[in-house]
C-alpha cells in the first residue's frame, strides 16, 4: 500500500546542512529497502498559485489557499506493507528532517 508522508513546517527556512544530510541518509534507506516511490520539497507558500475553475471563468490567485502558521514543506510517497510500517518509517523521517510529519494512505 502507498502512503503520503507530509513534512509540516512551522517556520520559514530550508533544511540545515545537517538536516539535509540526515534526509539523504533516510532517502537512501527508503530506496535500499524498497519503500521509495517518490519524494520532493516544495517552495514556500508565497510561491503558490490557487486556481478555481468551478465557475464560468478560471480565477487565479497568488499565495496559499489558507493562511496558516504551518504549511506543507515537502513529502515522501512510500510503499509499506501496512500502516504500522508506514508510521515507523514516518517517525524516522520526522527525526531526519527535524519536522512534524503527517501520514495518510492513498485510496
Amino acid at each position: 500500500m502507498q502512503y503520503m508522508v507530509s513534512v509540516i513546517f512551522d517556520k520559514a527556512g530550508m533544511a540545515t546542512p545537517d538536516e539535509q544530510a540526515a534526509i539523504d541518509v533516510f532517502n537512501d534507506r527508503l530506496v535500499a529497502e524498497g519503500h521509495w516511490v517518490f519524494a520532493g520539497g516544495l517552495g514556500a507558500p508565497t510561491t503558490a498559485t490557487v486556481i478555481d475553475n468551478r465557475g464560468g471563468e478560471a480565477m487565479f490567485t497568488d499565495g496559499p489557499f489558507l493562511e496558516s502558521k504551518e504549511f506543507l514543506g515537502g513529502f515522501w510517497i512510500i510503499e509499506a506493507a501496512d500502516l504500522d510500517v508506514a508510521l515507523k518509517l514516518a517517525a524516522e523521517g520526522s527525526k531526519a528532517c527535524n519536522r512534524k510529519i503527517e501520514v495518510r494512505p492513498f485510496r
